[in-house]
C-alpha cells in the first residue's frame, strides 16, 4: 500500500490556505487556524509558525465525540485552548485526516462551545472518502484509498517533518 507523502501535503496545504486569504491572516481580528488535537494541532502549530502567525488554536473532540460513552476520557486529550475570540471570527479548522466526518462534527460542537464563528472552513492533508455525515473539505492535501480496516496516522519528527504510517483501525 502506498501512503501519501505528509510532508508535500502540508506544502500544498499551506500554499492554499496563504494563497485564499493573504493578509487576512495577519489582521487582528482575521482569519484564525484551529487546529484538532493532535495532528490537526500539530498542522495548525507548524503553519503558524511557517506563515509567522501570533496565534492558533487547538480543539479537543474527546467530550462531543458519539463515542465517549465506550470510550470515555484517554491520556491523550489535551483541553481545548483557544486564544483568541471565536464569536464572528472565520476559522480555518485543520485535521490530518478526513474520513467519516465524526470528528469533524464533534470538533464543531466544541468550537461552538466557545462562539458563533463567522465561518467555518475545514483544512485536511488526506481525504480519505467514507463519508458518514455530510462534510466535506474546502482545503485538501490529496485524496488516498485506503481499505476500510486501515487507518491512516500522522506522525511528527523531532525535527518538526512530518509522515504518514498505517495501522489497523480500533473503531
Amino acid at each position: 500500500m502506498h501512503l501519501p507523502d505528509a510532508e508535500s501535503l502540508y506544502h500544498v496545504l499551506r500554499d492554499q490556505i496563504h494563497t485564499t486569504y493573504g493578509d487576512s491572516l495577519y489582521q487582528p481580528d482575521g482569519v484564525a487556524l484551529v487546529g484538532i488535537w493532535s495532528g490537526g494541532a500539530w498542522l495548525a502549530e507548524r503553519l503558524a509558525h511557517d506563515l509567522k502567525l501570533a496565534e492558533f488554536g487547538v480543539v479537543s473532540v474527546v467530550l462531543h465525540r458519539d463515542d465517549y460513552a465506550e470510550k470515555g476520557l484517554h491520556g491523550q486529550a489535551r483541553p481545548t485552548s483557544l486564544p483568541f475570540q471565536v464569536e464572528g471570527r472565520r476559522i480555518v479548522l485543520l485535521d490530518d485526516v478526513l474520513y467519516t466526518g465524526r470528528t469533524i462534527r464533534a470538533a464543531l460542537n466544541e468550537l461552538y462551545d466557545f462562539g458563533r464563528p463567522a465561518a467555518v472552513d475545514l483544512a485536511v492533508l488526506v481525504d480519505r472518502g467514507g463519508r458518514e455525515l455530510p462534510i466535506a473539505a474546502r482545503f485538501v492535501g490529496a485524496a488516498a484509498d485506503l481499505p476500510v480496516d486501515r487507518a491512516l496516522v500522522l506522525g511528527r519528527h523531532e525535527s518538526g517533518l512530518f509522515e504518514f504510517h498505517s495501522e489497523t483501525r480500533t473503531d
